[in-house]
């Protein structure tokens, strides 16, 4: 076997390649039960699958997980993503087992403390932004919008306008807007931006018509950057009869700041693992809730938690006169406990204070990066930023370097790439969020590290095109890899890094 380490990294090959069918790493005894159960369905051929030695699997599955690249590990700058660290003081109290290991389905007399904390991170999430009703329902942000835009069709319904059905959506959003819009039927329409990278106000007005239902908002947007006219645009929505809903995923940059609800937004969901430090759901289970202003409050899901004489229940039927506008049910249970519980820890150690201080902290912090950088590298847009710094390709101009090269010279040094040619508003996008978790020393770090790959491109340097050269699978063939992807092992079959 070829050896591929490089220096304490090691080559792992995955596990069919260097496994035996004969090995395994614990020793079971022979079973006994030879009855079948199952009739037809019962196969008793060899299920062929690779084992290891015990000290062999030990060692794969470590030198694997040291492949990882995580917040744990260093500097995470992926804009609109919002890596940050996750306090373990949350971890500590999001296993406690009153919270771990409860149970959805058992009865709610047993479980009112679960319920209790349900309430209390209800009631700070309105308090923050100034809603009047939230649902904790869904299990991320993609969910959450589906939910928001729910509400808002059932509120059209009851209008009897159903010819209501154009969306706008700005041509900086995130893809999960127009996405969730047209899969509930809606005609999305697209929003240019101006050159200050805002919503272009005028192209707005000229779209806003008869049909129109509601515009999908993201503040601050995509670009980093507050949509200063928000409030006209909202005052607008609202005389044109339609509905304001915002992608809440920048949050952290306005909380304990800016109230959504005074800037006139409609609905809104909040990613817990970008403003309140949860883990990213990996697939999930994440966390999406939805706050509604009194103008949608009564459209929001079912269950609805309800509190009389101190005992905490769930309003599960639309039959039920308190949630007959609901649109109805959205999930089987109501909402992720662990990020709950995370979630409170995060909003109670900190406080009213320290919340502000977060979002303080995290505009502080890009702006930082752009000031240190604006010299060598080329932000998209002039003035302050948010929560996030954008720049565009303009200082690879003539050098033969591209974004992506930048971005893998980039893993090279020990740094996992910022988000690349996001958002499609801006050519060659690079998009940094720093967040609010990173010290000056950590963000000088990064700052020198990008100055000293900046001025290697005016050396003419072949690195850029090779890179990444240290990782233990060396730079692909994108356009190969995107066109003939291998999607599945096969035996014998050896496939050559690129």
């Amino acid at each position: 076997m070829k050896n591929s380490n490089k220096g304490l990294n090691h080559d792992e090959p995955i596990l069919f390649d260097i496994g035996d069918i004969d090995k395994s790493g614990v020793d079971l005894n022979n079973s006994t039960f030879k009855e079948n159960l199952i009739g037809d369905s019962f196969d008793d051929r060899e299920i062929g699958l690779p084992g290891l030695s015990e000290p062999e699997s030990i060692r794969h599955y470590v030198r694997l997980s040291r492949k990882n690249y995580s917040i744990d590990a260093g500097l995470y700058p992926l804009g609109s993503c919002t890596m940050k660290h996750n306090p373990r003081l949350n971890e500590k109290l999001a296993r406690l087992k009153g919270f771990s290991e409860v149970h959805p389905l058992q009865p709610i007399s047993t479980c009112q403390g679960a319920l209790e904390l349900i309430d209390e991170i209800s009631n700070w999430l309105k308090e923050l932004t100034g809603m009047e009703a939230v649902t904790m329902t869904p299990k991320a942000g993609a969910q959450g919008e589906l939910c928001g835009m729910l509400a808002i069709k059932k509120a059209i319904e009851t209008r009897n306008e159903n010819h209501r059905t154009k969306v706008l959506v700005p041509d900086s959003a995130h893809g999960t807007n127009p996405a969730t819009a047209a899969f509930l039927g809606f005609d999305v329409v697209t929003i240019k931006s101006d050159g200050n990278g805002r919503l272009n106000f005028e192209d707005f007005k000229e779209k806003v018509d008869e049909n129109f239902a509601a515009a999908m908002i993201t503040n601050p947007n995509t670009c980093g950057l507050f949509e200063d006219d928000i409030i006209e645009i909202a005052n607008y929505i609202h005389d044109a009869g339609g509905y304001l809903y915002c992608d809440g995923a920048n949050f952290n940059a306005l909380v304990g700041k800016v109230r959504p609800g005074d800037l006139g937004i409609d609905a809104m969901h909040i990613n817990l693992h970008k403003t309140f430090s949860t883990p990213h759901g990996g697939g999930g289970p994440g966390s999406g809730p939805v706050v509604f202003s009194s103008i949608l409050k009564d459209f929001c899901p079912a269950p609805l938690l309800k509190e009389v004489d101190e005992k905490y229940y769930l309003v599960e039927n639309n039959d039920d006169e308190e949630i007959d506008e609901s649109f109805g049910r959205l999930c089987v249970f109501h909402g992720q406990m662990g990020m709950f519980v995370r979630a409170l820890s995060y909003m109670m150690s900190h406080g009213s204070d320290g919340l502000r201080q977060v979002s303080e902290d995290a505009v502080l912090n890009a702006n930082y990066i752009k000031s240190s950088l604006e010299d060598i590298l080329t932000p998209a847009y002039d003035g302050y930023c948010m929560h996030e710094v954008l720049f565009n390709d303009d200082f690879l101009s003539g050098t033969g370097v591209e974004t992506i090269d930048f971005a893998k010279a980039l893993i090279d040094k020990g740094y996992h790439p910022m988000t690349i040619y996001f958002p499609l508003v801006v050519h060659g996008a690079l998009l940094v969020e720093p967040t609010e978790t990173e010290s000056k020393n950590s963000l000088d770090q990064f700052i020198g590290t990008i100055r000293e790959l900046a001025i290697k491109i005016h050396e003419g340097d072949e690195f850029f095109k090779k890179a990444p050269i240290y990782t233990p699978i060396r730079r692909l063939d994108e356009t190969k890899a995107a066109r003939n992807p291998v999607l599945r092992w096969q035996k014998n079959e050896v496939i050559a890094a690129e």
